[in-house]
């Protein structure tokens, strides 16, 4: 499936790999969880307890590309990169609608 693909599902799971600084500075997402990318190596089972498609993201979608890469190595199953934040929360804020 493409990211499209799993919004438009709307059965996902957000990751936030910011800091919970950048989270106060800027916004976030509703329903997202603030893991940031220095502790998803030390919370990785609990990522990958996950069981549905995980989108990360961060703010331009650097941090959420080396923390997708990491959790594929893992094991990881269903795991996307988001991409910024902005971007992303437009996103599923435009698909909430296709219901």
């Amino acid at each position: 499936m493409s990211l499209s693909e799993v919004l438009k599902s709307g059965n996902y799971a957000l990751i936030d790999v910011r800091e919970p600084m950048e989270l106060e500075m800027d916004g976030s997402i509703d329903g997202a969880k603030n893991i940031p990318l220095g502790e998803v190596e030390d919370r990785q089972e609990e990522i990958l307890s996950i069981e549905k498609p995980v989108i990360i993201f961060c703010r331009s979608g650097n941090r959420s590309g080396k923390a997708l890469e990491y959790l594929n190595s893992q094991g990881l199953k269903e795991g996307y990169n988001g991409g910024g934040w902005a971007e992303l929360k437009q996103a599923i804020e435009a698909n909430q609608g296709t219901f």
